[in-house]
């Protein structure tokens, strides 16, 4: 007899902080881009670490099951930020992005409450029960 492998179900918060980190990922990637055409930074630092902060987005939008990973994600809004000293305007995108990531942080866990609140209330039907 096979085992079935149940998928976990992610939180609606883990889903909105992904794409926000998801987003933040491809922002990177211009930033990085920008940096090299407008020189602002050796080829090496920009493509290098870059490219370094690309893999640290994705890697932190898959580890958001964990709360570690939800703090990894602050630390990197830090960082988004920190990219301002190399192309100034990214202070003010990086401030939107962490307003972005507040509002999904704290409205994921409201609606997360409310539909554990919701499921605790009215407790799904098990349909395997009914068929045997």
């Amino acid at each position: 007899m096979a085992r079935v492998r149940v998928k976990r179900e992610r939180s609606v918060s883990e889903s909105l902080l992904s794409i926000v980190l998801a987003l933040e990922a491809l922002l990177i990637f211009f930033a990085l881009l920008t940096a090299f055409g407008l020189r602002t930074a050796e080829p090496a630092l920009a493509f290098g670490g870059g490219g370094a902060l690309i893999v640290l987005l994705v890697l932190a939008g898959r580890l958001l099951m964990y709360p570690w990973g939800v703090w990894l994600g602050w630390a990197l809004q830090l960082v988004i930020i920190a990219t301002g000293i190399l192309l100034p305007l990214m202070y003010v995108i990086g401030l939107g992005f962490l307003a972005l990531w507040i509002f999904c942080f704290v409205r994921g866990r409201q609606i997360d409450a409310q539909k554990a609140e919701y499921l605790r209330n009215n407790p799904p039907i098990n349909t395997e029960e009914n068929n045997a």
